[in-house]
């Protein structure tokens, strides 16, 4: 059995070709949707089509990074570096004001003891991953 090297980071997404876009503007504290020119409809993670209808006429939008609180699950033990040292998380889903919902994490003062579903969020970013505050 080998060991894991120590220098992989499970935390941070590896950007090919296609997210790069929405990787750079999130390092640069922007979050970016994907929106359909046929149907309208924005979606979220980042594909080259729409998922609703199939259209490949769809274009990368600013969201406005506000959200309210679908659901969530309190981590107390990952293994994995560098989760174990930030135990317990809140890893959640989140309703976007624009419509999708976003997998993410919710962090700050005040979190996990004073979740509630609905509850307003607002996008904030660590090492340029979107992560979620409470308003």
């Amino acid at each position: 059995m080998s060991a894991r090297p120590e220098s992989v980071r499970y935390d941070l997404p590896e950007a090919d070709a296609f997210t790069r876009t929405y990787w750079e503007a999130a390092a640069e504290g922007t979050l970016l949707l994907r929106r359909c020119g046929a149907c309208a409809r924005a979606h979220h993670y980042p594909r080259e089509f729409c998922p609703y209808c199939w259209s490949e006429d769809v274009t990368w939008e600013r969201a406005s990074g506000r959200a309210t609180l679908y659901t969530w699950s309190v981590v107390h033990r990952n293994d994995l570096p560098p989760f174990g040292e930030r135990t317990p998380y809140v890893a959640a889903v989140v309703d976007l004001a624009e419509g999708p919902r976003m997998s993410t994490e919710v962090v700050g003062a005040g979190v996990p003891g004073e979740l509630s579903a609905g509850m307003a969020l607002a996008v904030d970013f660590r090492e340029g991953v979107p992560v979620f505050r409470l308003v």
